[in-house]
């Protein structure tokens, strides 16, 4: 389980193409402590840590890891979110994340609001029920809040210290991203329906997002 809050942005050494992906991602304060086995949410993906050393970790990805998300994608060089999981009694600053992603989401437009950044993305198909307005959305691994949802389209106000601290001040139209949605929602949504035999998930979302609990 995570947050959503980026611990530090690795750089992608290598690339091993092959039945799936194997990836080497060089990094610094993700690997203190780290072990094979350890889990490590790679932009969004909770991915396994086959080997680590003193600046860098390897980690596979299944083919339907690699086709379903934009770490299949991934070349030489390129930057990524890195966030370990939770250990019992750390603070949630963001939400929680489960690093497992729901679809791809592609970037529409992207404009500066003095020093706030306002990303417009498309939604995928069968998540926009749960998008509203101040929920939470997690892309690309960060934990960040929704704003203007509409039909088939959501947007992001992305602060100085996001932009300098994940890889979201990347962005350009027509990027993909990883894209979960909120956890809590969809766990809900499914006890509701077993429960009435049918839930109005927007509803249900619009709720948590209102609840003080939520915060």
């Amino acid at each position: 389980m995570f947050t959503g809050l980026i611990e530090e942005v690795g750089t992608v050494a290598e690339v091993t193409r092959g039945v799936g992906l194997r990836l080497c991602v060089r990094a610094g304060r993700v690997l203190e402590n780290l072990n094979p086995g350890d889990s490590i949410a790679v932009s969004g993906p909770c991915l396994t840590v086959e080997e680590a050393s003193a600046d860098r970790f390897w980690a596979a990805l299944l083919p339907e890891t690699a086709a379903r998300t934009s770490l299949g994608r991934l070349r030489q060089g390129e930057r990524v979110n890195l966030e370990r999981p939770l250990r019992m009694g750390d603070r949630i600053g963001g939400h929680l994340v489960a690093g497992h992603v729901d679809g791809q989401a592609t970037v529409m437009s992207v404009s500066d609001r003095g020093e706030t950044r306002l990303v417009q993305f498309d939604s995928p198909v069968g998540l926009e029920r749960y998008l509203v307005d101040r929920g939470s959305v997690a892309v690309d691994g960060v934990s960040l809040t929704v704003i203007e949802p509409r039909a088939g389209q959501f947007s992001v106000a992305l602060v100085s210290a996001t932009l300098a601290a994940t890889t979201l001040g990347d962005l350009r139209p027509g990027d993909r991203v990883n894209m979960e949605a909120d956890l809590l929602a969809k766990h809900m949504e499914q006890l509701m329906k077993a429960r009435d035999g049918g839930a109005d998930s927007q509803a249900l979302v619009s709720w948590l997002a209102e609840s003080e609990a939520w915060e």
